[in-house]
């Protein structure tokens, strides 16, 4: 068996897609999302399965003399693939706070689909160029973020006595690149606290461990009394 051989077989498309799909599925695996090595490696197998299919059905009718009249279009597979996978990936994308999580595992799922199309219907430069270039973006682009400022948000709640002054906590929470965006009050009257809930806006490079332990701290040692403090990521 020569290698055009090899390389045009169903087992050597399906086992080809599968790695590429590992690939990039293992680097969201590494920073914990829930569609990791498996989910993409799956998907990526299931596009190859389905245009392997596609095509040789393709074949199969465009090849058989009682089905001359019948219309071969092998895309119809590969666009319903795309439909598919826009649900999938849906499913990964989720609303926490102000922030929107898994756009990227989304993403990666879509194009791991495209990744295996490609294996599947044997345009393998396709498939290796695009898993390179995507692995490129995720490892290294994902290490260039961490070079300029970005914005994170966080949200505080404060548990204190009704009768502190608002504008005291403020002022300990205030400094460079750490912007109040909206802050609300309430007051139990019953058991004389005052809960205050701020949504913190924080200009950073890389992690904000240290603004927010900065922020806790200060308010730990100034004169408020602090019945219970809550410090929430988005």
């Amino acid at each position: 068996m020569n290698f055009l051989d090899i390389t045009n077989s169903f087992i050597f498309k399906l086992l080809l897609a599968s790695i590429l799909g590992a690939l990039i599925g293992l680097e969201r695996d590494i920073h914990g999302r829930d569609a990791g090595l498996r989910t993409h490696l799956l998907v990526s197998l299931g596009s190859a399965v389905f245009m392997i299919l596609s095509e040789n059905i393709a074949i199969a009718y465009a090849s058989s003399s009682l089905n001359t009249l019948v219309r071969v279009d092998p895309s119809r597979i590969a666009a319903q693939i795309v439909t598919g996978i826009g649900f999938l990936g849906a499913g990964t994308i989720i609303k926490y706070g102000m922030s929107i999580r898994g756009l990227t595992t989304a993403a990666c799922l879509w194009l791991s689909a495209g990744v295996g199309m490609s294996i599947g219907s044997g345009y393998f430069a396709i498939g290796l160029t695009t898993t390179g270039i995507s692995l490129v973006t995720l490892v290294f682009l994902n290490k260039l973020e961490k070079l300029y400022l970005k914005d994170s948000y966080r949200n505080l709640k404060i548990l204190t006595e009704i009768d502190t002054d608002v504008n005291e906590i403020l002022d300990i929470i205030k400094r460079d690149y750490v912007k109040i965006v909206q802050f609300d009050e309430e007051k139990n009257y019953e058991d004389k606290t005052l809960q205050v809930n701020l949504t913190i806006k924080i200009k950073h490079k890389g992690f904000t461990d240290s603004f927010s332990y900065d922020i806790i701290k200060d308010l730990e040692r100034s004169k408020v009394d602090l019945y219970k403090l809550k410090w929430i990521r988005q």
